[in-house]
């Protein structure tokens, strides 16, 4: 598609992202889970670090279901995660109250950022209002704001869901003789009966997540309510959860997919960019962040058009490309091997692509549903990890799109640790796929599943936020937090690197700095892959319009490599995670340590 096009300018573009997850930020209460004051108090070192917006994972009043109350020790509290929502309009008492989000807004904008809710618009809870009174009849006023269809019947009579569609999560809990609650199965039916009414409602997620009839005008009439809602007040965009699944195929028909039954009917079903484009017909009238969670949809055709420049829906979105390369033939929690070759394919291809269509990256490497970058993509062992840190800082911040860290990724925080027992697991993924295992599997077979938990669980992202060496990380003064902090706190805080010039957190303040010291290069630049068979380097060129150009060059191997440039002299070192000076990367050749990164202004 397309060919290179003048690259529009938005202060969203020149923005990076920090992503909060409440839960696992910073506790002022002593109850074991993070909450908004905590958020506020920690809005200096956000700023510090220089990043611009803050976007933070589900606030709002929700029975917290979609992580099925999780109790596998009977010390720790149920799982927050908030993505079934039941009042947009209000805060759950976890995190705190409205004049918490007032007073969050207004430190960070007394300091020139900005602030980004989370908006899940495909589902709600079971227990909003609109759900409430739509299963109660058939003739009730909200009863189409919920996708409900008739049974169907098989030759002999018995009931069947409307269609074959799966959820992309079904679970069911069982309580033990000890009380402890345990999940079977891993998919079933989107479809749910309800008894009341004889029909079923669709959820392509937990029972407790209905999905809402986007095809009834009321319904996207109240979505454009809640966002006037939240932009009035101050909020200064949205990230939007699942976005792409608002439209569904009407007819919904039987699907022949191997997985995730019926997301061909749904994943940017028939008029998802109309409705996006009423989102951002709202989004432009305030100017306001907008990215698009969009699962499901390798089509590059497809996610442009939610992102082209020209067309008023979204400012960019998150694809999962480069997040499935460790993954096995059996899926996530199977045995896979990311590789650089695999790795440099998926990034040239969404830069290009996006620079010659006027579209928008959505950098992430890390977030609340992904496992800790040191840990997937470089090394985490003591000796290596500060080093693959910035690395990784490098790597990231200077390709083309919009930075997002999610938190303690500026630190290097890491994985858990392997000697963590399955019991410390909180990711329903993980209980989910343990209970297909443990009762009927080898030993060794058990250790090979608890291999890929350590290594792909979502929990390696939500374990408390390692702020310094006292106990707990600084998280909380509870002796027994939501999550596990990781042992590895006295090691890798945020107090110990604030003080190092030399640590992860200053390499990311530094690039994020020169990022914007070098916008028309790092922000607007095109970009260009160099040396792409090399197996054990990560290197590329960013060009401004000007000819102003950089080279990035990553050394991802434990090995010293000697790498030649066919560049021009270089006349500055931009960054580099050894201190390079401009002497020893000139002549033609860099010679690179191990988990080594420079940028060289040419």
């Amino acid at each position: 598609m397309g060919s290179a096009q003048p690259q529009l300018r938005a202060w969203w573009k020149e923005s990076s992202v920090y992503q909060v997850y409440p839960a696992s930020f910073q506790d002022t209460t002593g109850s074991g889970t993070g909450d908004l004051k905590g958020i506020i108090s920690r809005v200096d070192y956000l700023k510090d670090l220089g990043v611009d917006v803050v976007w933070l994972s589900p606030i709002f009043a929700s029975p917290q279901k979609d992580m099925v109350g999780l109790k596998l020790s009977s010390s720790r509290a149920a799982t927050p995660r908030g993505y079934d929502i039941s009042d947009y309009k209000a805060i759950d008492p976890i995190y705190g109250d409205m004049g918490d989000v007032d007073a969050l807004r207004d430190r960070l904008h007394e300091r020139g950022m900005k602030l980004v809710l989370d908006l899940v618009v495909n589902h709600t809870s079971d227990q909003h209002e609109w759900f409430k009174e739509s299963r109660k009849s058939k003739d009730n006023p909200f009863r189409d704001w919920y996708i409900w269809r008739p049974p169907k019947y098989d030759a002999q009579g018995n009931r069947q869901p409307p269609s074959n569609w799966e959820s992309h999560f079904q679970a069911k809990e069982d309580e033990d003789a000890h009380g402890f609650l345990t999940l079977v199965t891993t998919q079933g039916s989107a479809w749910e009966y309800d008894q009341a009414t004889d029909e079923y409602y669709l959820h392509l997620f937990c029972k407790e997540q209905p999905d809402l009839n986007w095809e009834n005008p009321a319904v996207r009439e109240a979505v454009h309510d809640v966002m006037r809602f939240w932009l009035d007040r101050g909020a200064d965009g949205f990230r939007m959860d699942v976005i792409n699944f608002i439209s569904k195929d009407q007819r919904f028909p039987d699907s022949d997919s191997a997985v995730s039954r019926g997301h061909e009917f749904y994943a940017c079903g028939p008029r998802c960019h109309e409705y996006l484009r009423e989102l951002g017909a709202i989004l432009k009238e305030y100017d306001a962040f907008s990215v698009g969670e969009m699962p499901c949809v390798q089509d590059q055709d497809e996610l442009i058009k939610a992102v082209g420049a020209d067309r008023g829906e979204l400012n960019m979105i998150f694809h999962f490309e480069h997040m499935d390369l460790d993954y096995g033939p059996r899926g996530k929690f199977s045995p896979g091997a990311w590789s650089l070759a695999k790795l440099k394919s998926v990034v040239g291809k969404w830069q290009k692509f996006m620079y010659d269509n006027n579209g928008w990256n959505a950098l992430y490497l890390e977030n609340h549903d992904q496992p800790r970058v040191v840990s997937r993509l470089a090394y985490d062992d003591p000796e290596h990890r500060e080093a693959s840190a910035k690395l990784i800082a490098a790597f990231h911040a200077f390709q083309a799109g919009t930075p997002f860290i999610y938190q303690g990724q500026e630190l290097g925080m890491t994985n858990v640790p392997k000697e963590w027992p399955i019991e410390e697991y909180k990711d329903v993924d993980c209980v989910n796929h343990w209970n297909l295992y443990k009762d009927t599997a080898d030993e060794e077979t058990k250790q090979l599943v608890k291999a890929e938990y350590q290594r792909k669980s979502r929990d390696n992202a939500r374990t408390p936020m390692q702020w310094d060496s006292t106990p707990q990380a600084g998280f909380t003064t509870s002796s027994s937090p939501w999550m596990r902090v990781n042992d590895n706190y006295k090691d890798v805080n945020a107090a110990s690197q604030a003080a190092n010039p030399r640590s992860a957190y200053h390499a990311y303040r530094q690039v994020l700095q020169k990022r914007k010291e070098h916008r028309d290069m790092f922000v607007y630049g095109s970009f260009e892959p160099v040396d792409e068979p090399n197996e054990r380097v990560f290197a590329y060129r960013r060009k401004a319009a000007d000819g102003a150009s950089a080279l990035v060059v990553c050394n991802f191997s434990l090995d010293a490599v000697a790498w030649k440039t066919e560049d021009r002299e270089p006349k500055d070192v931009l960054f580099s995670t050894h201190d390079r000076t401009l002497g020893e990367v000139s002549g033609g050749q860099i010679s690179l340590a191990a988990c080594e990164a420079i940028a060289l202004l040419l």
